[in-house]
């Protein structure tokens, strides 16, 4: 299947079903194959989309992983690559990305929590666009709610997300901090 075909049939799919379908129509895909389309969507302007590729390439990834944790690791740096201020990219979507698959493969998840916490801290990765911050807190929350333990000490970079001039931002960081003390 040619590239541009294989990139609308997996939005067809994105959009069309419901997201539990698509992701098992898009496990018939080698994963290599599917990954760059899914990328792409990330960054999809049609919000059902977006969060429909987050949610495939959680399960996607963690699926490589299992079978092959060197070739999940390249997706991971990928992610890091796309929030790199030299990448000459902004990531969009890739924090989500990345709370979602830690969320789903433990192994992974050990290996990169404190990467994606990097993205809150002002001594780290500190992501400055508020769009962005949205999807970091986003993704460190969805962590926080299978992987608490890897995200306990978080909460001194992530009350300082209350006070920004950005609602969505300020929501999210309660959201984040109240699973964190509840945990």
């Amino acid at each position: 299947m040619m590239s541009k075909a294989l990139k609308k049939k997996v939005r067809g799919l994105l959009k069309s079903l419901d997201v539990d379908q698509a992701i098992q129509e898009l496990q018939r895909f080698p994963p290599q194959k599917i990954i760059n389309p899914l990328f792409s969507f990330l960054q999809d302007t049609d919000q059902d989309i977006k969060w429909a590729a987050v949610r495939a390439m959680g399960v996607i990834v963690s699926g490589m992983a299992d079978a092959d944790m060197e070739s999940a690791r390249v997706i991971m740096r990928r992610f890091m690559w796309n929030l790199n201020d030299e990448s000459g990219g902004i990531g969009w979507g890739s924090p989500e990305a990345m709370g979602e698959i830690l969320a789903i493969h433990e192994g992974l998840a050990e290996e990169y929590a404190h990467v994606l916490l990097s993205y809150a801290r002002e001594d780290g990765n500190y992501l400055e666009l508020e769009a962005l911050q949205r999807g970091l807190l986003w993704g460190i929350n969805r962590l926080s709610e299978v992987r608490p333990h890897l995200v306990q000490d978080a909460a001194p970079y992530l009350s300082h997300y209350t006070q920004s001039a950005d609602a969505e931002v300020r929501d999210l960081a309660k959201q984040v901090l109240n699973t964190l003390s509840r945990k």
